[in-house]
């Protein structure tokens, strides 16, 4: 029943990352602390979004119309965990990953003759962080786990807009907590985890500097300011149960506090603006079947939605919501387990709103019809 396990879990791990709300890359699981025995993992995945849209009215050099080429790049994402028991009931784990990211680039593909299509033509924006979270789980009576830990986040970002506005950040680490509990059924496979994360805010200092285009932002000389930005909290419910003899069904539901969500450097919040906010928080909802087909070979489909919030998004991430599904095999050879799986994302169709000098609530961009693709690789080793 774990061969069903891993396959399912192995592909929520490495693909759900394209398909989280907001600029979340990957999605923090507790499942390790539940392997038997000590055990290592190493996750890679390759992620492929396919944004585009088409400007909905002139503005700037952009005339209705105009193409925005594929704005979302390629990334891949690398992810470590390890899990040692201590004692009979205590047992730690390490988890490193990449909690957020952002990687937007309006110039890189477009049939626009200005170099960038639709506005804002020629941004570009960037968002690396790294996270590492440890954990101590106690193993109580009546199959009850609790379990907690500090989580460590490093971040850093920049960006340049197409109204002459750049921005960069310092690198800031910061910390917030972990807290959790499960049931566990061993004999039929059942479990439930229930987990919060914690936010983790970040006091940036930024260099920031406008050197033209007076009509949409008056020059600034480069200028050093400090603002903060929160990662938001998020709760998350996984669960699984044996349905059938080598059978497993599991799921979860996360849900993440995107509306405390903000980028707003000084300069460029000073009229109200943001470079990335979000009205609404998210809801992610993932359901798999696993299934073992014999000692060496197990597999496992799974499928996820993210509901639409509606209203404008933000330029350098228009997106909102997302329908997918995935597959994944896994081979078992002694103690060492390779899973790999892709994972298909529909992306949500969304609308970006005009900027100043535009009346407010005036559509500017619209993005529809769009999708992904996400590949992951899983080595698994149980000692």
């Amino acid at each position: 029943m774990k061969q069903a396990l891993t396959a399912g879990a192995a592909l929520l791990l490495t693909t759900s990352i394209a398909s989280a709300g907001g600029v979340e890359r990957s999605v923090p699981s507790v499942a390790l602390l539940f392997e038997e025995g000590n055990y290592l993992e190493l996750n890679f995945g390759y992620i492929a979004p396919e944004v585009s849209g088409t400007q909905a009215i002139p503005f700037a050099s952009a005339p209705a119309g105009a193409d925005s080429g594929d704005i979302a790049e390629d990334y891949t994402q690398l992810s470590f965990g390890y899990k040692n028991d201590l004692t009979d009931n205590l047992s730690m784990a390490l988890i490193i990953d990449e909690p957020i990211g952002a990687a937007v680039d309006y110039a890189g593909d477009t049939d626009y003759a200005y170099g960038g299509g639709i506005t804002p033509f020629g941004s570009t924006a960037t968002i690396d962080s790294i996270g590492l979270t440890a954990l101590l789980a106690y193993e109580v009576p009546s199959n009850i786990t609790v379990y907690g830990g500090v989580r460590a986040i490093q971040t850093s970002g920049e960006v340049a807009l197409f109204n002459s506005y750049s921005m960069s950040t310092t690198t800031e680490t910061d910390f917030g907590y972990v807290v959790g509990a499960a049931w566990e059924r061993p004999e039929i496979a059942a479990r439930v985890a229930l987990t919060y994360h914690s936010e983790v805010t970040h006091d940036f200092t930024a260099t920031e500097q406008v050197t033209g285009v007076p009509m949409l932002a008056p020059p600034v000389p480069e200028t050093e300011t400090e603002f903060s930005t929160t990662i938001p909290q998020s709760v998350t419910l996984e669960a699984q149960t044996g349905i059938a003899a080598n059978t497993l069904l599991f799921g979860s539901i996360r849900w993440v506090d995107w509306s405390e969500f903000d980028i707003s450097p000084t300069i460029f919040g000073a009229g109200g603006s943001s470079l990335v906010d979000y009205e609404d928080d998210t809801i992610t909802y993932n359901l798999g079947l696993g299934r073992r087909f014999n000692e060496e070979w197990s597999g496992a489909v799974t499928a996820g939605y993210e509901a639409a919030n509606g209203g404008f998004s933000g330029n350098l991430g228009p997106t909102d919501g997302n329908t997918s599904l995935g597959v994944a095999v896994t081979r078992t050879v002694d103690a060492v387990r390779i899973t790999g799986g892709v994972r298909y994302i529909w992306i949500g169709d969304a609308e970006t709103q005009a900027p100043a000098p535009a009346p407010s609530g005036l559509t500017l961009g619209e993005f529809e019809d769009n999708s992904g693709w996400a590949a992951g690789l899983r080595i698994a080793y149980n000692f």
